[in-house]
């Protein structure tokens, strides 16, 4: 109080540093780049890019209605863009004075078919959308694109412009919210400003990273304004009852802080060693996001204990200026209905637990960024490909070099495989009886380095699932009868890994999130029985939310799975120390059936509030982005939140009367009243 002044002043001058440095961050948008370091497909991109000149392919382009002529003249039209190499089709494959009717035709079919051509070509990382810009312009608007580097390009187009989106939809409506739940018109306004100010600081803080996920810049500030915001307003409303007691505002903030103080911590550390939980992840995308929301809930509740105090009290006459009547009527006799349904709701949890549980460990799951949505290029452009050429992934395989005969065999048994439809080695591309030593190093360059044959896998298979997945350990398992040593690489083999990685995370990190949320109310409430209550409760509504996907024979993406098992539950328990925090209160003074009606009807306006303000959060960014990860993310934590706050009304009420007794045995100093229910 006595340093408010300097206080705004530094505060607004690291926002505003802040939101100028956070354009000097770079966004990653290759989920690749994520894994370990020694996972097998990160090994063998790194053996290949010693090895090799040429990368592998990311993007597949088809031209329809053209003449092999044409096409070739297309070809070059597409190698000279800057940023595009190793365009790769027929004439690369097989001597174009050979008509093609004598020619091998399921060769020629995976590159030229009904007049169509099917050219694939490597786009350079990192500026993708401005490459795939260049190649738009060459083919026009009837030809078509896929691949990996498409997708990327969608996300670096989409993310910045969507996530501005998202939050002009969204703080309007949080607005609205805000109003009706306070006395002031502008009131609002500070609780925005005191958690804006701590985006814009932990978004220019990742300078010292020097570089983010798109996960995370699409998802982590406002995940933060909606997670912290409760901050804002469990401080500004004990500040209001208290300038209504005390005249001196810089006094009534005083005491607001010392009073708000413990369920502003313990509200924050649950969240803060939640979110913790996600640094531990070997896919380091989970690290990455779980960094930056550590930082933004730090920074939120720092903001919130000294900058908004600082700001209220020099500004609180704005506030008495601009006050108003309650908008919304108070809760009255809601307890007492609410407690009419408790046994059924009691029941209803001991029903739905088990086969939800179930259910959300069966779904579907996709572990990239999935398919593009139909109705935007990219996706139309997908479906045209596969509508011609089938579903095409290629997987690329690198054995040791410097034995034709087992090169020759190896390329017959990979073509023998089901879903396999072409193999690209010098064997077949060139001729095994001619030594590549008597041959341009153009034409064997593709295919051999000094110590590794490399060969592409055709296969008929999305980039993964099921399907793409056992045909990567069928192509391992042959190359490896051959030969001791392989790699192997490509998206679906890429895709493999973090299936692997993530699914080994998601254990650790439910186990990390449960334990230290656990200790925190163990801390909070010094109760054994109390941690139980509310976990069974939150959890008990992740895996509901987590389960719909299963029911409604949906593919759930993995990543937002394992991020919102733990967000959602970092966040919405919450609700539940709120809730049972009063319980406990009014429990010291009245029997349990009068203190929980009672507990329902003074809080259940501010719980709703908070489910709200993050369910709208969820909900915008699963309607306004394009991108398939962040939209699940989305979609997840707005559905989460109705479904925690719904238990948290319902069910966590009959939980705290059923088991008052044991609440009473298993707390310490519980001093609970004595005159019975």
């Amino acid at each position: 109080m006595k340093h408010r002044k300097s206080i705004v002043s530094s505060f607004f001058i690291l926002a505003i540093i802040g939101g100028i440095v956070q354009f000097a961050v770079s966004v990653n948008y290759n989920l690749v780049d994520y894994l370990p370091e020694d996972a097998p497909s990160t090994v063998a991109v790194d053996v290949m890019e010693e090895e090799f000149d040429d990368p592998v392919a990311n993007a597949r382009v088809m031209i329809r209605d053209v003449s092999v002529a044409e096409a070739l003249d297309y070809k070059r039209k597409l190698e000279a863009i800057d940023g595009v190499s190793g365009v790769m089709w027929l004439d690369d494959l097989m001597d174009m004075k050979i008509p093609l009717e004598m020619a091998d035709q399921d060769a020629i079919e995976s590159y030229y078919k009904q007049e169509n051509a099917l050219f694939s070509l490597r786009v350079r990382e990192g500026d993708e959308a401005a490459i795939m810009d260049q190649i738009y312009d060459v083919i026009g608007e009837e030809n078509a694109v896929t691949g990996e580097a498409v997708n990327t390009a969608v996300s670096q187009k989409m993310a910045f412009k969507e996530t501005l989106f998202a939050a002009s939809l969204l703080v309007p409506i949080i607005i609205v919210i805000l109003i009706l739940s306070t006395n002031s018109w502008v009131e609002p306004l500070f609780f925005l400003t005191a958690i804006g100010v701590s985006i814009l600081i932990n978004l220019g803080t990742n300078i010292f990273i020097g570089e983010v996920s798109f996960v995370t810049q699409s998802v982590a500030p406002i995940l933060q304004l909606a997670v912290s915001l409760d901050y804002a307003i469990f401080l500004l409303h004990s500040f209001s009852d208290f300038r209504r007691r005390v005249s001196d505002p810089a006094k009534a903030m005083g005491l607001a802080m010392k009073e708000s103080f413990p369920a502003i911590t313990a509200s924050a550390s649950t969240t803060f060693f939640g979110f913790m939980a996600l640094t531990f992840m070997n896919f380091e995308i989970g690290a990455d996001l779980g960094l930056n929301l550590v930082k933004g809930i730090f920074l939120s509740y720092v903001s919130v204990m000294i900058f908004l105090p600082a700001l209220t009290v020099t500004f609180y006459h704005w506030i008495d200026r601009t006050s108003h009547r309650p908008l919304v009527p108070e809760f009255k006799n809601v307890g007492r209905r609410v407690l009419k349904v408790r046994i059924p709701a009691f029941l209803l949890l001991l029903v739905i637990i088990i086969p939800a549980f179930l259910a959300q460990s069966q779904t579907t799951f996709l572990y990239g960024v999935g398919d593009q949505p139909e109705h935007t290029r990219a996706g139309k452009d997908q479906v045209a490909i596969e509508e011609i050429f089938g579903k095409q992934t290629p997987v690329v395989l690198m054995v040791p070099n410097g034995d034709i005969a087992r090169e020759e065999k190896l390329v017959q048994a990979l073509e023998e495989l089901p879903r396999v439809s072409s193999v690209d080695a010098y064997v077949n591309a060139v001729s095994p009886v001619i030594p590549s030593d008597y041959l341009d190093e153009k034409v064997t360059e593709p295919f051999y380095s000094e110590t590794f044959a490399r060969m592409i896998v055709h296969a008929e298979t999305d980039t993964e699932g099921d399907a793409a997945f056992s045909l990567i350990e069928k192509i391992e398992k042959t190359a490896e009868s051959y030969y001791d040593k392989v790699y192997i690489l490509g998206e679906s083999v890429s895709l493999y890994d973090i299936k692997h990685t993530v699914e080994k995370d998601n254990h650790l990190v439910n186990l990390l999130t449960v334990v230290t949320i656990a200790v925190i109310l163990l801390i909070t409430f010094r109760s054994v029985s109390i941690p139980v209550v509310l976990l069974m409760t939150i959890q008990a509504s992740v895996w509901v939310n987590l389960s719909v996907p299963y029911f409604m024979d949906a593919s759930l993406v993995y990543i937002g799975y394992l991020l919102i098992s733990t967000i959602q539950l970092a966040a919405t328990v919450d609700y539940g120390i709120l809730f049972t925090e009063k319980y406990r209160s009014l429990r010291q003074h009245m029997p349990a059936l009068k203190a929980i009606k009672q507990t329902i009807d003074e809080k259940i306006f501010a719980i709703f509030i908070s489910a709200s303000i993050l369910s709208s959060v969820g909900f915008i960014l699963w309607l306004t982005s394009t991108n398939p990860i962040v939209s699940s993310i989305g979609l997840l934590l707005g559905r989460g939140a109705l479904l925690a706050f719904g238990m948290v009304v319902f069910v966590l009420p009959a939980l705290l009367v059923i088991f008052d007794r044991v609440i009473e045995k298993t707390t310490w100093k519980a001093n609970f009243y004595k005159g019975g229910k």
